[in-house]
């Protein structure tokens, strides 16, 4: 779930922000990577599992990420940890047909670190990725319950094309899920706006 909700007082207008591609992680690193990714899915966040799978899936799961050429991960730092990440997915590579879009998936900020416009700074990260790698498009999908991130990506320009009425089952109920794109190149004999 990604959010970016209005900075707290507490919050310092001195905090450093920072989005990054990661490719190996230090401990420390995987540690908050972690933690924020357990916030994010207690909060209810759109990572895709209901309840948190523990330290040690996660882990592995995050290692793994990194392993994949088509994925690349992301990660946003507050003050130097990370609290969130998202994941530029490419096309296999035998679907040329659709080797001109790219997909994000399982972007979120940690409950504890938004207002920060990290988010934002996030998918912005992943699209400058995706359009530098020559993809044209970049897709993604969204649960209905997340609707600070269906604000930010109607703000982003990010275009809705369909529904899915049964996208989600979350704690016995079922949730409709959103699907997103956005042109990153304008198409042949077009100029972009």
């Amino acid at each position: 779930m990604i959010l970016d909700a209005p900075p707290k007082p507490e919050q310092s207008s001195e905090d450093v922000v920072l989005v990054e591609r990661i490719e190996r992680f230090t401990p420390d690193d995987l540690d908050a990577l972690c933690e924020a990714t357990d916030a994010a899915i207690l909060d209810g966040g759109g990572f895709g599992w209901v309840q948190s799978p523990g330290r040690r899936a996660l882990e592995a799961y995050y290692r793994g990420v990194v392993l994949v050429p088509e994925r690349v991960l992301f990660v946003a730092r507050l003050n130097g940890h990370i609290v969130g990440s998202a994941h530029l997915v490419r096309p296999p590579r035998n679907n040329e047909a659709q080797a001109f879009a790219a997909h994000m998936m399982h972007a979120f900020i940690a409950p504890y670190a938004r207002g920060h416009r990290l988010a934002t700074a996030l998918t912005l990260k992943v699209e400058e990725f995706a359009r530098e790698s020559g993809y044209q498009v970049l897709n993604l999908d969204v649960r209905e319950t997340q609707t600070a991130a269906i604000r930010l990506y109607d703000a982003l320009g990010y275009e809705r094309w369909g529904e899915n009425p049964e996208y989600a089952l979350v704690r016995g109920q079922v949730i409709k899920g959103y699907y997103y794109t956005k042109r990153l190149r304008p198409r042949r004999g077009q100029t972009q706006d």
